[in-house]
C-alpha cells in the first residue's frame, strides 16, 4: 500500500471513530495531495507525497513557533498534537553525524575549500539526501565544516 493509501484509510479510521486531532490535519493533507495531483496532472508517488508533508509540518512548525510567542499554550497543544500525526507518516531523518560524513565526502568530490564554495556543496548533497534529511541542518552542517 502506498503512503497516498495509508493517509486516506487513517483518515476513514478518524473520521469513524471521531478523532479530531487526528481527521483535521490528514484532512488538510489529502485536500494539498489533491491539489499536487490536479496541478501535475498526474498521480503523485511516494517521494512527493512526502515531500508535500514535510512542507506541511514546516508549516506547523512556523505556525506553532508564532502561537508560542503569543502565549497561546493551550492552542500550541493542539498544534504540537497535530504535528506529531504528520510526524508519524515521515521517514526517519538522517542525524547530524551522518549528514556531516556524507558532506565531508562531498566537499572531497568537488574540491570545495572556502565558504564561497557552499553553492556546489549544497547542491550535490542535497541531491544525495533528497527527503531523508533537513535542508536547514544540511546547510548549518557544510557552513560549519568550509568555515573550519
Amino acid at each position: 500500500m502506498d503512503l497516498k493509501q495509508q493517509l486516506q484509510k487513517d483518515l476513514h479510521a478518524a473520521m469513524r471513530a471521531r478523532d479530531e486531532r487526528r481527521k483535521a490535519p490528514l484532512r488538510l493533507v489529502m485536500a494539498a495531495i489533491q491539489l499536487a495531483d490536479v496541478e501535475k496532472g498526474a498521480a503523485l508517488d511516494d517521494d512527493e507525497v512526502i515531500a508535500l508533508i514535510r512542507k506541511e509540518v514546516r508549516r506547523r512548525e512556523e505556525a506553532l513557533e508564532l502561537v508560542r510567542q503569543a502565549g497561546r499554550d493551550a492552542m500550541a497543544q493542539e498544534d504540537m498534537a497535530e504535528l506529531e500525526v504528520l510526524r508519524a507518516y515521515l521517514p526517519q531523518l538522517m542525524g547530524e553525524a551522518e549528514i556531516e560524513a556524507l558532506a565531508r565526502e562531498v566537499i572531497a568530490e568537488v574540491g570545495a575549500t572556502a565558504p564561497s564554495d557552499m553553492g556546489r556543496v549544497m547542491g550535490a548533497l542535497m541531491s544525495k539526501v533528497k527527503g531523508k534529511a533537513d535542508g536547514r541542518v544540511v546547510n548549518q552542517v557544510v557552513r560549519k565544516l568550509l568555515s573550519a
